[in-house]
């Protein structure tokens, strides 16, 4: 059962600007991981369904993260179908991510007041996981739609939307303040964030620095775009 509510994981969302997505099939590395994050000032993180048994590294994930970091809001992603939803969501996922837009996950995170934040390349999509109810939509492979002029010229015909683009994203300061110039909510960081070389030495200082560079370019981002 999800810790956090729906309301919550969105403001969360949106309040810090930087999901970062990562997989490992070892769950203490997940763990190292998860922790540097969280002492980056990361508070939302999404680990992906890319693996077999990645469900088991989940849970493992998730009762681990409830008494050492008890503020992460844990969610799953790479989900591309409803059951594969229902175990993640029995299992503490506060929030869904596809790369696609699968209705029938709306109605199973629906039901269950979970956040689902679906996979969307065109408009039209877009518009339909609104309809669906989508609060925050995933723009995905956001490096290839069209980057951060797809997401202005979505913003302007339909300014209401909440977007989180996932693709083509990179801890630094041009990439970061194109994205959010642009009008997105927030971002996923997956590898940019994680560099190979950093988690084969595990240099796990590497990844809080990041992401605390990360967070301070997007919140500058965030404060100059309210004046």
């Amino acid at each position: 059962m999800a810790k956090f509510t729906r309301l919550q994981v969105y403001q969360t969302m949106a309040g810090t600007g930087i999901v970062p997505v990562f997989y490992h099939s070892d769950a203490e590395v997940a763990k190292k991981v998860l922790k540097a994050c969280y002492q980056g000032g990361i508070r939302v993180f999404e680990f992906t369904n890319r693996g077999d048994f990645a469900h088991e590294v989940f849970t493992n994930l998730v009762k681990w993260a409830d008494k050492e970091c008890p503020e992460m809001i844990l969610g799953i992603g790479s989900i591309v179908d409803a059951p594969t939803a229902a175990l993640y969501i029995q299992s503490g996922a506060n929030f869904i991510v596809g790369p696609l837009l699968n209705p029938d996950i709306f109605k199973i995170c629906n039901r269950r007041l979970i956040a689902y934040s679906p996979g969307c390349a065109t408009p039209s999509e877009v518009g339909l996981a609104q309809e669906l109810g989508a609060e925050i939509v995933k723009i995905f492979p956001g490096g290839n739609v069209g980057g951060p002029s797809f997401v202005k010229n979505i913003k302007g015909p339909m300014p209401w939307s909440r977007i989180m683009v996932t693709g083509g994203v990179e801890p630094t300061q041009e990439n970061l303040s194109a994205w959010f110039r642009a009008g997105v909510t927030c971002v996923g960081m997956g590898s940019n964030l994680f560099p190979a070389e950093v988690l084969k030495n595990g240099e796990w200082h590497k990844i809080t620095e990041l992401c605390r560079e990360s967070l301070l370019i997007v919140r500058g981002e965030i404060l100059s775009l309210k004046k």
